[in-house]
């Protein structure tokens, strides 16, 4: 069987390297976040990239359930 994308890399070595070394404009689109039931019904998508003041609930990790506002986005250090 076939890969169904040929432009993707199985590799993980070339993943990691493809995922670290993205450009901006690509990072923005990886530093997603998942929408409420809500607001998915509303605007007919699923997630959104995330920018400064957006209203955010954690919903994984340790510091599930907390509610905040985004400060700020480094898209090159990740956070």
């Amino acid at each position: 069987m076939t890969k169904i994308n040929t432009s993707l890399s199985s590799s993980r070595r070339k993943s990691r390297k493809a995922h670290f070394s993205a450009p901006s404009s690509v990072r923005r689109t990886i530093m997603s976040a998942p929408l409420s039931k809500e607001l998915r019904e509303k605007y007919n998508v699923r997630s959104i990239p995330i920018r400064k003041d957006d209203e955010v609930t954690i919903v994984r990790g340790s510091n599930k359930g907390r509610e905040g506002k985004v400060t700020s986005v480094y898209r090159l250090k990740w956070v």
